[in-house]
């Protein structure tokens, strides 16, 4: 025992954003979807193999406490973490990034104004005007960490913005003709879809399947990847925690010879 240097351990802090990690090994990230906090689940999609974890704060049941525990934790096993912001307001996006999250979701992306604004407050300077907090995101501001690993306050954010994924969500047909000028943001890494809603705004609720809105996303797609944009599931492969749970639980009770609710 009296043997160990503890002095030697790497003190643990933000990691290389794992989902681009994977994209640079020419693969799809895996990331395992959450809408409520669970540090065990975390450590079990660490075990079988994740290489982030994805977390719903639009419709999610997360406070600034929880966020900070789920990136402890997943960074703790090597793994990224991304979320659906609720909101675009730079205030709430900082929140989630002093939190460690190296990913964000922007809802409702409508405009090119609103897609800059997400960058904005996702980036720092000159790239964006992200804040500069004394949370996990920023090494907690300590100098010598940051000195010593980081090579200084400058060098980190250039670190920060190289491994921020930032992510609009086209869920209209407002978007959808306000594409153009949404693709040409610059800090703007890759769209994603809303399924539900893009079809609610076409005329068609609770029809996420109807042809013009799957029409319209297959465009959208196909012109992002023209402006040299990604498409979120270019990058990486998420599994819903609650669509697994759901259908394991069907399973189960099916197996043992009764008949599953609601399905």
């Amino acid at each position: 025992m009296n043997d160990i240097d503890i002095t030697a351990r790497e003190v643990p802090g933000v990691i290389e954003n794992t989902i681009l990690r994977k994209n640079r090994q020419g693969l799809k990230a895996l990331v395992l979807g959450l809408t409520f906090p669970s540090a065990q689940l975390v450590e079990y999609a660490a075990r079988v193999g994740f290489d982030a974890i994805s977390l719903d704060g639009e419709h999610g049941t997360f406070s600034p406490e929880s966020v900070d525990l789920m990136c402890r934790v997943a960074n703790g096993y090597g793994m990224s973490v991304t979320a659906r912001v609720p909101s675009i307001e730079p205030y709430v996006v900082n929140l989630w990034l002093d939190r460690g999250i190296q990913g964000v979701v922007g809802p409702h992306i409508d405009t090119p104004e609103e897609a800059q604004r997400l960058a904005d407050a996702c980036l720092f300077p000159p790239d964006g005007r992200r804040s500069w907090g004394g949370g996990r995101g920023t090494e907690f501001n300590e100098d010598a960490h940051l000195d010593t690993v980081h090579h200084g306050k400058l060098s980190f954010a250039r670190w920060s913005n190289a491994n921020m994924l930032v992510m609009a969500q086209i869920e209209s047909k407002r978007a959808y003709d306000n594409l153009d000028g949404i693709l040409a943001v610059p800090g703007l890494t890759a769209i994603t879809g809303g399924p539900n809603d893009f079809a609610a705004s076409l005329g068609h609720p609770g029809e996420p399947d109807h042809p013009e809105r799957q029409r319209l996303t297959a465009d959208a797609e196909a012109r992002a990847r023209r402006a040299g944009k990604r498409v979120a599931s270019d990058l990486m492969a998420t599994l819903a925690v609650q669509d697994l749970m759901l259908k394991a639980g069907r399973e189960f009770v099916q197996a043992h010879g009764r008949d599953a609710v609601g399905g």
